[in-house]
């Protein structure tokens, strides 16, 4: 009887384990990366300028889920289909490496719940418990994905590839860029020569902060919320210096005004809001703001609630005005986090409705062009290695 009653325990055991393996990376993404639709409509002219535009978005995490962007999918907002559906030139994929239980906007601890999701995915070993080996594991993705891609998709290291997609682009090629970030250098594991493992996997952007405290700064969600320490003034020389893009999005207060007096190359937040249309502690006040322009970078806006106060394109074009209004067209920028555990109005295929939106909040054509795109690809060429 203990013999039998030991098989069929060890038979629901194995039942239950390919259960989540086969289903429970896909339910989790569902109930994360949620689209709930919108009223809005594009217009004709909209459309038309749309199709012209060269478009950028900072922040993308597709990277973190058990799917081929290069597929079209019914679930998650971004993949290479729904890239070109909605003209989009250069998607920044970004490697979420860890996230603390109970991840909340106010106070989180370090720990760490995706190594669940990792042994789920069936990633290698060595990913499991460890931050870098999950992002050099989304970094193989990535190039396997641009590898198969039959040259559709491009990763981008320099200026020179930035320049070679934009005038592949402009000759009518389907090729979309796709460049590699990192949200949050807890991936560092406290060590500064791990930055060189980093821009060897293809890294050339870098948020120094996810939602909580790490070893090189203090985030707005963590428990200190301090300032870059000794080790972070030094990976942000080094950053500068390699051609690695800096991100301060998730940034402390503090963290954010120590990167913005040290900066010497455009900074960037890559995803959020901005508090003047959206009070939340995530978003960046109107000094913050100036601090970004003063350096030649650009505020990223948001797609989803907690960023823009909404899910209309409405919502994220009032965003984008403030930013507007205070310091110049020259710094706003679209930073979607499409795929990062958020609810959308809209995935990438429609990424029209914003440029509508814009026309109809009186932006002008030349204004849209900088703010969709135009404005994100200044900052690469100031910011990554020629060659």
């Amino acid at each position: 009887m203990a013999k039998r009653i030991f098989g069929w325990s060890a038979l629901i055991l194995l039942l239950l384990l390919l259960f989540a393996v086969i289903f429970l990376p896909g339910i989790a993404e569902r109930s994360m990366n949620k689209v709930v639709g919108t009223d809005a409509r594009v217009s004709p002219a909209a459309a038309a300028l749309h199709a012209r535009l060269a478009i950028a978005d900072l922040h993308g995490d597709s990277l973190l889920w058990q799917r081929n962007i290069l597929d079209r999918s019914a679930q998650g907002q971004v993949d290479l289909p729904r890239l070109n559906d909605g003209h989009v030139a250069l998607q920044v994929f970004s490697s979420v490496s860890q996230t603390p239980w109970g991840q909340n906007y106010q106070s989180n601890d370090d720990s760490d719940n995706l190594w669940l999701l990792t042994m789920f995915q069936r990633q290698p070993m060595t990913s499991w418990f460890s931050p870098l080996g999950r992002t050099l594991w989304h970094g193989a993705k990535l190039r396997g994905a641009a590898a198969a891609s039959h040259g559709r998709l491009r990763q981008i290291l320099t200026i020179a590839d930035l320049d070679r997609l934009l005038a592949d682009r402009a000759a009518g090629r389907d090729v979309t860029g796709a460049l590699f970030s990192v949200e949050g250098l807890q991936n560092l594991e406290g060590r500064f020569d791990n930055l060189d493992t980093l821009y060897r996997a293809g890294v050339r952007m870098a948020g120094f902060t996810h939602f909580f405290d790490n070893a090189v700064a203090g985030s707005m969600h963590g428990r200190q919320k301090g300032g870059l320490t000794p080790l972070g003034r030094r990976v942000l020389r080094e950053m500068e210096r390699r051609g690695m893009v800096v991100d301060i999005a998730h940034c402390s207060h503090a963290c954010v005004a120590d990167i913005l007096a040290m900066a010497t190359k455009p900074v960037v937040f890559s995803h959020g809001g901005v508090q003047a249309t959206c009070n939340e502690n995530r978003n960046l006040n109107d000094d913050e703001i100036r601090g970004v322009a003063r350096t030649g970078g650009v505020v990223g806006i948001g797609l989803w609630s907690a960023a823009v106060c909404g899910t209309e394109p409405a919502d994220t074009a009032r965003a984008m005005a403030h930013v507007r209004d205070l310091v110049g067209i020259d710094h706003v920028a679209l930073g979607s986090d499409f795929d990062g555990a958020v609810t959308t109005g809209y995935d990438a295929s429609r990424l029209a409705l914003l440029t509508s939106a814009l026309k109809d909040a009186g932006f002008s054509d030349d204004d849209i062009a900088k703010a969709m795109g135009g404005n994100v690809i200044r900052v690469l060429r100031a910011a990554l290695p020629a060659r």
